[in-house]
């Protein structure tokens, strides 16, 4: 369960189009790089409080392609499709973020930065193709959403990576 403490752990800005999240892990940037992109990790951690992810397929590697249902505390279901533009292993990710009706809705990148060996500093900026298509996204909960998906990794990590 993730709560209010959790979650003022995330740094969060907007400026025009983007938004930028921050924050600190308590695990070294290889563990934290892997929980982002091992299909059985990511399914326990991704997505807001209250949702649950199932992979569908997921290639980590430049034109590779992650397609995943989220879905939510009421039973509705969010189909996704990334598609990955650049992978830096463990430094950087490089991504295209949508659904399969509306394939390229924002461009992310992901950097995993090492603090010593044993802490992570994680920057997630989504970019948008416009103010209006962030004010939206905020609108409907992109902000809290992240906020709460950042903190449920912690969880994950803080738990070694169990359920």
């Amino acid at each position: 369960m993730t709560d209010d403490t959790t979650n003022a752990e995330a740094e969060l800005e907007t400026s025009e189009n983007r938004l930028t999240i921050r924050r600190t892990f308590d695990a070294p940037r290889e563990r934290v790089f892997e929980a982002w992109t091992d299909p059985e990790q990511v399914d326990q951690w991704w997505g807001p409080d209250g949702f649950a992810t199932t992979t569908d397929e997921m290639e980590v590697r430049p034109g590779g392609v992650w397609r995943f249902m989220m879905t939510g505390p009421n039973g509705n279901e969010f189909p996704n499709r990334i598609e990955y533009d650049a992978v830096e292993e463990p430094e950087r990710l490089a991504y295209t973020h949508g659904s399969p009706d509306d394939p390229e809705q924002f461009r992310v990148v992901v950097t995993f930065d090492a603090q010593g060996d044993s802490e992570t500093d994680l920057t997630m900026e989504m970019c948008f193709s416009s103010a209006e298509e962030l004010d939206e996204a905020v609108e409907f909960g992109a902000d809290d959403g992240a906020k709460q998906t950042l903190g449920r990794l912690a969880e994950h990590l803080a738990n070694g990576g169990a359920t």
